[in-house]
């Protein structure tokens, strides 16, 4: 059995994410008409919306701001935002990483997405709610 579904929220946690819920999007804002995940091209993913925007994330965003509850609570005890990724140790000889990729995408119901990374990680479901929240073209991130 994973733990990785259930997050313990402090009361300013719980004040912040009941603030967002507030804030409902309109279904077609949600509901993603064609999605292109460029898995070939290496290069990220996009997503076409109902209501006529289009998001587009690179890989390198999407791993580092997975949704998951393990992923969640380590970005919030460092305060990063995601797609944000940790800080390396610093060292004198850097190695060289491979850049993460996902080896599989596979839809989880009507509502969502989930990434096998090729760093492992595979526990994060991404929902057109959250991807949709978290646009990064410069109209969503002037809001």
């Amino acid at each position: 059995m994973s733990h990785e579904g259930i997050r313990i929220l402090n009361a300013t946690e719980v004040e912040r994410e009941a603030a967002q819920e507030q804030v409902k999007l309109a279904p077609d804002a949600v509901t993603p008409v064609k999605v292109r995940v460029k898995k070939s091209e290496g290069t990220g993913m996009e997503i076409d919306w109902r209501d006529g925007h289009t998001s587009t994330w690179s890989f390198f965003w999407l791993r580092h701001g997975c949704p998951c509850a393990t992923c969640h609570e380590e970005r919030d005890a460092s305060g990063r935002a995601p797609g944000i990724p940790k800080p390396k140790p610093q060292t004198l000889l850097p190695m060289y990483e491979a850049p993460i990729k996902p080896l599989e995408v596979s839809p989880v119901g009507k509502y969502a997405l989930r990434f096998k990374w090729s760093d492992g990680h595979e526990s994060g479901i991404y929902s057109w709610e959250y991807l949709r929240r978290q646009c990064q073209c410069a109209v969503c991130t002037a809001k």
